[in-house]
């Protein structure tokens, strides 16, 4: 049997673990942490994983095979945001690490928490209320060093999601990103869209090797789709386009008001949208070589 774990760690936040699921959570009512309030929601986050892993097999359909609405919320709102993206070869589990982490960050937001943070292995979910902001840190080898330490989210959006996909995460990419970051209302939404918007930036070259996605994880959702495992030295001209297309992805999406903003990294092209671009923090002498899409 899985075991669940709660540790404590600074600031009053909660690392709460049950199998695949390791969040840290955050909670303040003002400048105070809330560490009870926060043990509190790992044992809420326990019940909801729970729950969404007694529906592993319908969750794993594409979404044409499955189309009975789940009585889980939580798996529900999974297939819904799986559906906004709109990608056929996207099952409900695309979205489930930052499905849980609304969940818990909701809960918490329900008991009068006015700042709210939980990060499912990077699906974060932020909630803010009145006069405060969260930075969320970017970590990612292609800055090489530069000062980016991350992205402002205020108030003036009161509830956030945040997630990344690519090349090395815990998911499986069709593309050839190294990291594809996406903001959005919900974590949820970011979780799926990032998955959708990195699977965009692929491009043919001999050295961009995939394999089907049975071949590495026999249990794996998306048997019969190539999945990369490998990307060796790009051109220029290719590293471009695999940027192009993510960001053009990720833009018919805000069109649709699926995401709010994208931020596309190939090897060492790194590309933002004018959303994603105005909330970067940099310091330091170093800069950030930042092309900006709109």
């Amino acid at each position: 049997m899985q075991q669940k774990a709660i540790h404590a760690l600074d600031g009053g936040r909660i690392l709460a673990e049950y199998g695949p699921m390791r969040l840290v959570i955050s909670a303040w009512v003002g400048k105070l942490p809330q560490r009870d309030l926060c043990i509190s929601a790992a044992s809420e986050a326990f019940a909801c994983f729970e729950g969404v892993a007694g529906l592993k097999d319908e969750l794993a359909r594409p979404l044409h095979r499955n189309p009975v609405r789940l009585q889980n919320s939580i798996a529900q709102a999974m297939v819904e945001s799986v559906r906004k993206v709109g990608d056929k070869d996207l099952t409900p589990l695309a979205a489930v690490a930052g499905t849980l982490a609304d969940a818990v960050a909701d809960f918490l937001l329900d008991r009068g928490m006015t700042r709210v943070v939980v990060n499912n292995g990077g699906d974060i979910a932020v909630r803010i209320i009145g006069d405060e902001e969260v930075i969320v840190g970017i970590g990612n080898a292609a800055f090489h060093g530069c000062a980016l330490k991350g992205i402002v989210l205020d108030s003036s959006i009161p509830s956030w999601g945040i997630a990344t996909s690519g090349l090395g995460g815990r998911s499986f990419t069709r593309g050839v990103a190294s990291a594809v970051t996406i903001l959005a209302r919900t974590a949820s939404l970011a979780d799926a869209a990032a998955t959708a918007v990195a699977n965009a930036s692929f491009v043919e070259d001999a050295n961009v090797i995939q394999r089907a996605a049975e071949e590495i994880d026999p249990n794996t959702d998306i048997a019969g789709i190539p999945v990369t495992v490998k990307v060796g030295p790009l051109s220029e001209q290719k590293k471009k386009t695999a940027v192009s297309r993510a960001l053009e992805k990720a833009h018919k999406l805000a069109e649709k008001s699926v995401v709010l903003g994208a931020m596309v990294t190939v090897q060492d092209a790194i590309a933002a949208d004018a959303f994603v671009q105005e909330r970067l923090v940099q310091a330091g002498p170093g800069k950030a070589s930042l092309e900006q899409y709109s």
